[in-house]
């Protein structure tokens, strides 16, 4: 608790409003609203180590440029520190500053853009996102409540926090979402078996907004569809694989997270990684993507 406190002294030279819009973000986004005091610190901690360069180098956090975070970069390049801890670092810093844009506090995001060094050996490795990183995604989608940003965000949600893969989504159809009570599930339609996955309330919150939100669907063969394309052309009909990945590639480049490696897919991996982090269980993370179901045993009945 005293070095947290120590954190928080260092970061008071900051602008009062940035800080507390950094502070609303702690405490609202990451880890859904669940942030552990390690977790928390380590922000803070990331953060006050760029405020501190800056007091260093006779700049103003709250004015700083994107030549300035270059510079930092640079600093941290020179001190040793590898790509992937840099990239972590101005990660953390550009949504530091994207909270302040947020709040009508900066009119741009001076870290947006600033990439960390190149690492071919990370590129290779690291195909999926970080918690921060996550975060930073699903905050891409606009928060106006139209029938597009809901279902952006309810595709983005099931793929990297459920663990859909892209075909799951055009697969997926209205009847196989069941709901009992405050228990909702889907039936995932996989390659060569399907699954049961129990939806996390937030994910079913997004979904089911959605689903209430969107306008005049086109019935299929299939089933009606659960995703639809928008537009006047496609507008109403199952949307395609390659639209999904549309839609994750828009937003992934939005959030300045698109690298080698990092598309569609890697969303699977990252609700993989997430599981894996919060309940340190490897059959657990692998059961959040690979339940199997034989087809001719599947009783979806309510």
């Amino acid at each position: 608790m005293a070095e947290l406190q120590n954190v928080d002294q260092e970061l008071a030279i900051v602008q009062p409003d940035l800080l507390d819009a950094f502070a609303e973000f702690l405490r609202l986004d990451v880890a859904n609203g669940d942030a552990s005091a390690d977790t928390i610190r380590g922000y803070k901690t990331q953060v006050t180590q760029w405020v501190e360069w800056c007091r260093g180098n006779g700049i103003n956090p709250a004015t700083a440029t994107s030549g300035d975070v270059k510079s930092y970069r640079l600093y941290l390049v020179d001190n040793g520190y590898k790509a992937t801890s840099i990239a972590h670092k101005l990660t953390i810093i550009r949504r530091f500053y994207a909270a302040g844009v947020d709040n009508g506090l900066r009119p741009d995001n001076p870290a947006a853009g600033v990439k960390p060094p190149k690492d071919k050996r990370a590129q290779d490795d690291f195909h999926y996102l970080s918690e921060v990183d996550y975060t930073l995604l699903l905050r891409a989608v606009p928060k106006t409540p139209t029938e597009k940003n809901l279902r952006d965000k309810a595709i983005i949600a099931l793929m990297g926090l459920q663990g859909l893969r892209t075909v799951e989504i055009e697969r997926a159809n209205i009847e196989d979402l069941k709901i009992n009570g405050d228990v909702v599930f889907v039936l995932v339609r996989g390659k060569g078996h399907d699954r049961v996955i129990y939806l996390r309330p937030d994910v079913a919150d997004i979904l089911t907004r959605y689903l209430a939100e969107r306008a005049e669907v086109h019935t299929h063969e299939e089933g009606i569809p659960m995703f639809t394309a928008c537009g006047n052309r496609a507008g109403g009909k199952r949307i395609s694989r390659r639209g999904v990945r549309q839609v994750v590639d828009f937003y992934l480049k939005k959030a300045d997270l698109k690298r080698p490696g990092i598309s569609d897919h890697a969303l699977r991996h990252t609700a993989a990684t997430l599981a894996y982090k919060y309940t340190q269980d490897l059959r657990g993370s692998k059961k959040c993507l690979d339940t199997r179901i034989p087809r001719q045993r599947l009783d979806t009945r309510m």
